[in-house]
């Protein structure tokens, strides 16, 4: 088959750009383009922390690697990037909305985003139907309309687009040429109002395709009624981009952030959001705390796209990690828990080593790509039965599933993990092998026989 031609879309931008130049703390104004390579990672530039971007970029990579793709674009939300990026096999195309729009666009997709992962009382019933909604519509508008041009001008096979966030563009979207929708959030049919469901189907029908995460979604989206084609495709990370570092790396990366030696490390890794359930892990931590003096609880993460000054820009993770160190003083164990925010992968991945277990505490999640973090470090997870990986944990075999909600089970989870010298024992080759399901190589499957399907038709 001959390489295709592909468009990628997301809200969240693979780089997220420097607005002040490192060398004289000026404001930066970038020009219309620019080739990454010549800019420097950490200054100018880093890659967005998240599952989607994680995700897409191996992806685009392994298809141009193997020669299935010939040109691919992705375009994305991006206020403070330059418009165009050009990296080998993939252009970036860096959308900008008015900073009048900015703030009802990102209060209208936060109400979806609540009413997914029941973590507040969401949006009113007649959200789309409401005067803020009209900025969300004029973002997905705007984005399908460069899309549409820039088409005419390449010419693209497919279109993958991908999250709640783009849900409209496949409608506004004026071509014929196949399109997927990728639905990486939880998607339970009881926590979606009557009112929204016939913009919501109305939404999902527009796509060839609609993938989800686990077979729950699947089977909540076919009891939702969509009647189109469903796929299930777990998603997946590039093993390759895992580092082991040694003794000397961990130990430094330790004191970077005040971790003692004989301290046992338990690790959360996730983004400042209620929706992480990072509060009932310091519940459940605090239940135990006592009888391990030497335990410590760490949590790496920062907020999201959304909630980051160069994004949508909305306050809620600065917010929620103000909440929880202020219910861990509540609590009494605010010298035993440690705020990372935002780590290099380096750094990210001589925690992992460092840490006897970690947990996965969520209220709802998508999937959960932590635990297969955790799995290729082999370590053992306490995973929330909430969660869409948790259809890949084997309760007591690849690691231990609770209900976030039970803080005791939590707290007898973590005790059960503390309580042994070396945990890992009976998880290591179980989580191997549960790794293998999620790794780049075994998901190229799936996603190439969907790409392909699509490109013959």
């Amino acid at each position: 088959m001959d390489p295709m031609d592909l468009c990628i879309n997301t809200q969240t931008p693979l780089l997220q750009f420097s607005t002040v130049i490192p060398e004289n703390g000026q404001t930066r104004y970038w020009p219309d383009s620019v080739d990454l390579s010549e800019l420097k990672e950490g200054a100018d530039y880093r890659f967005s922390p998240g599952g989607v971007t994680r995700m897409v970029f191996p992806l685009v990579k392994w298809l141009h690697h193997h020669g299935r793709v010939h040109a691919a674009h992705w375009v994305a939300l991006n206020p403070n990037g330059p418009p165009v990026v050009r990296l080998p096999g993939l252009t970036l195309h860096n959308l900008r909305l008015p900073s009048d729009k900015m703030p009802a666009y990102g209060r209208t997709k936060e109400a979806i985003w609540s009413a997914a992962h029941g973590t507040g009382p969401g949006a009113a019933e007649d959200l789309f139907w409401s005067e803020e909604f009209s900025e969300y519509a004029f973002y997905n508008r705007r984005t399908a309309e460069y899309l549409r041009r820039l088409d005419q001008r390449e010419d693209f096979d497919v279109f993958y687009i991908h999250d709640f966030q783009q849900l409209q563009v496949g409608q506004m979207l004026d071509t014929l040429k196949p399109k997927i929708f990728r639905w990486h959030i939880p998607f339970e049919a009881d926590a979606i109002p009557a009112e929204w469901r016939p913009v919501l189907s109305g939404a999902l029908a527009s796509y060839d395709v609609v993938v989800v995460s686990s077979d729950r979604y699947r089977d909540a989206l076919r009891s939702f009624g969509h009647a189109g084609r469903i796929v299930r495709l777990y998603p997946y990370v590039d093993p390759a981009e895992y580092g082991r570092p040694g003794p000397t790396e961990i130990e430094g990366v330790c004191q970077q952030f005040g971790i003692r030696p004989e301290e046992v490390v338990i690790l959360t890794v996730a983004r400042m959001d209620p929706m992480k359930g990072l509060d009932r892990a310091l519940r459940a931590f605090a239940r135990i705390a006592p009888e391990f003096p030497t335990a410590r609880l760490v949590l790496v993460g920062n907020g999201s796209f959304s909630s980051s000054a160069g994004g949508v820009g909305l306050s809620k993770g600065a917010q929620y990690r103000a909440d929880l160190e202020q219910l861990a003083l509540t609590l009494g164990i605010s010298d035993r828990v440690t705020f990372t925010g935002h780590v290099r992968q380096s750094e990210l991945d001589a925690l992992y080593e460092r840490c006897r277990f970690t947990v996965l505490p969520s209220v709802r999640e998508g999937f959960g790509l932590v635990v297969v973090e955790s799995w290729l470090h082999d370590r053992p997870v306490i995973v929330s039965r909430n969660a869409g990986v948790a259809e890949l944990v084997r309760d007591g075999e690849n690691g231990l599933l609770v209900d976030p909600d039970d803080l005791g089970a939590m707290a007898g989870a973590l005790r059960r993990l503390l309580e042994r010298s070396s945990p890992r024992r009976g998880f290591t080759r179980a989580a191997r092998d549960s790794a293998e399901v999620c790794s780049l190589e075994t998901a190229m499957h799936g996603e190439m026989a969907m790409l392909d399907g699509l490109v013959e038709i």
